[in-house]
Parts: structure tokens; C-alpha cells; sequence
């Protein structure tokens, strides 16, 4: 993606909360079913909390029932990209704003049709434009 968004860590601090700071530059994951966005239905673009990339459509938002929001897709292929993450003795896909580089949740392959992905997302990464 263009027009990245490059930051000093001491810059992030400044201008985020700590929980999004712990998740979205320290790779932290907030406790399931806390978020503000895990039960949320309303209408919108969920925009990256750090710098406004837009990110997931609330169109494709479902409930997989595992305490975090879901999406099935991006709202753009560009929105997000993804690294190898072998933390925790396993390994996962981590989903970062391609913007910021900021931590945004992993996906995994259980998700419904049509694409079968389910981006498990933290709320606090998110924030929600509703339309």
C-alpha cells in the first residue's frame, strides 16, 4: 500500500491509548469477549485505531463465537498483509494494517463462505466509521 504511515515508537505512545499501544505496536492480544467491538452489529468501515486505514467492511463482520470480532474478508486485498507467527509453541498468520504496520489479529481457515477465512481482530485495533 502507498502513502505508509512510519512512526517513532516514542510517537506511538503519545498518541494511543496503552491497551492500543500493547496490541498494535507490542503484538499483544487483548482478553477474549472484552472488546467493544465483539458483539457490535451497527452498519460501517472498521479503520485501523492508528492511523484510519480502512481495513474491514461491517458487511463482512460475523460472530465465530471465539470472544474476538470476525470478518471473513478485507476491505480491500491491500488493506491488510500478513507474516508468518510462531509464537506461543504454534504457528499462525498474523494480519497487520498495511498502512502501519500495526497488530492487528491473525486469520485462519475456519471461517464461513464464500472465502472460508475468518479474521479473528482486536477490537482495540479498531475503529468503527459507522455509516
Amino acid at each position: 500500500m502507498e502513502n505508509g504511515v512510519v512512526k517513532k515508537d516514542e510517537e506511538w505512545k503519545k498518541i494511543l491509548t496503552e491497551d492500543q499501544y500493547e496490541v498494535c505496536r507490542r503484538k499483544a492480544t487483548e482478553p477474549p469477549f472484552t472488546g467493544k467491538y465483539t458483539y457490535c452489529k451497527d452498519d460501517g468501515i472498521y479503520r485501523c485505531s492508528c492511523c484510519g486505514n480502512e481495513l474491514f467492511s461491517s458487511r463482512t463482520k460475523f460472530d465465530s463465537g471465539t470472544g474476538w470480532p470476525s470478518f471473513f474478508e478485507p476491505i480491500r486485498q491491500d488493506s491488510v498483509k500478513y507474516e508468518s507467527d510462531s509464537s506461543y509453541g504454534m504457528t499462525r498468520i498474523e494480519v497487520m494494517c498495511a498502512k502501519c504496520d500495526a497488530h492487528l489479529g491473525h486469520v485462519f481457515d475456519d471461517g464461513p463462505a464464500p472465502t472460508f477465512s475468518r479474521f479473528c481482530i482486536n477490537s482495540v485495533s479498531l475503529n468503527l466509521d459507522s455509516a
